[in-house]
């Protein structure tokens, strides 16, 4: 891979399915999620991988093939590894058969892969005179989604990882009540009216990245942060928290994340406003209104909330007296 041109070549939706894989478990448990861990029982996938290296030079300039390993045998290599995998989690999956492609062509000098989560949840099922949760028949999800890269580079005989994160993508949260925005500059551009209470609906991706880099395969469970448990906090601040900005709200998010699970170096928000338009601003007799789709554009925010930020939050509650 040369440094003074971008040259990657690779395979994308790459889908594989895997029943019966090793369950995740003995994670550390956070007041703000009951999730204690997964079955595994339906195990999906959408995977992309990109390849480098200065071998693959000839490859553009002069139509050479003879170092090209075909995208095809790619996705066939990703596929028959979810096989051998003895782990419970995407981001150690992404690892496992990244390390595997490098250590299977050594002509490859680095490797990036992501690996999103095709979501099943169990569906309810009369069993045995009552409604359980099926053990059998799952529904595909069409709610937020989990997501990990990785991406490791070739060093002389060694194999290191460069880049690393987990993610939630599409997360959507509604709250009704008890946000605002006021405060903000007022020129002669401004026509939005501060609001004191208003309802707020937020479309969140959140990027973690851990210090060190053997605890996102999850092989130490108590050192692995879930998808599942990151973005019920985010759910749980949401409620807590009278939200006077975006930005505020995303801030104390991270904080919370980055207190529960110390592991982690940062943690960086994507997010979008897409807050309801009102219709009917009083219903007689409720507190209800009636409220419509946005007009676009939207707005947007992205931040990173590092440890530093967490420690800063943390003691201000302390000289507070507020709970931490």
């Amino acid at each position: 891979m040369t440094t003074d041109r971008t040259m990657f070549y690779g395979k994308q939706d790459v889908f594989a399915y895997r029943t019966y894989m090793k369950p995740l478990k003995g994670i550390r448990q956070i007041p703000e999620s009951s999730f204690a861990g997964n079955e595994n029982i339906v195990f999906g996938l959408n995977l992309s991988v990109r390849v480098g290296g200065a071998e693959f030079l000839s490859s553009f300039t002069e139509g050479d093939n003879s170092k090209v390993v075909a995208t095809d045998s790619m996705k066939n290599f990703i596929q028959r590894h979810l096989a051998s995998y003895e782990g419970a989690t995407i981001e150690g999956f992404v690892e496992y058969v990244s390390r595997a492609f490098l250590e299977k062509y050594p002509h490859f000098e680095s490797v990036q892969m992501i690996g999103e989560e095709v979501p099943f949840e169990s569906v309810p099922a009369y069993t045995d005179g009552g409604l359980k949760y099926s053990n059998l028949v799952f529904k595909h999800s069409r709610n937020e989604t989990s997501q990990a890269l990785v991406e490791l580079v070739r060093k002389g005989t060694y194999i290191e990882v460069k880049n690393q994160y987990s993610s939630v993508l599409d997360l959507q949260l509604m709250k009704v009540k008890g946000n605002s925005f006021a405060g903000y500059v007022h020129d002669e551009y401004t026509t939005l009216p501060e609001d004191t209470n208003r309802p707020l609906f937020i479309y969140l991706n959140l990027h973690w990245q851990y210090e060190d880099g053997a605890d996102p395969s999850g092989t130490e469970p108590l050192q692995y942060a879930a998808a599942e448990q990151v973005k019920d906090i985010a759910a749980s601040v949401f409620h807590e928290k009278t939200t006077p900005s975006i930005q505020s709200l995303i801030y104390h998010i991270g904080c919370r994340v980055l207190e529960r699970f110390p592991q982690l170096k940062n943690i960086t928000f994507e997010s979008q406003n897409r807050t309801w338009e009102t219709v009917v601003g009083d219903i007689p007799g409720t507190e209800g209104k009636v409220y419509t789709e946005p007009r676009p554009p939207y707005g947007f925010q992205e931040f990173t909330v590092t440890k530093e930020d967490a420690a800063r939050e943390k003691e201000k509650l302390k000289s507070s007296g507020e709970k931490v």
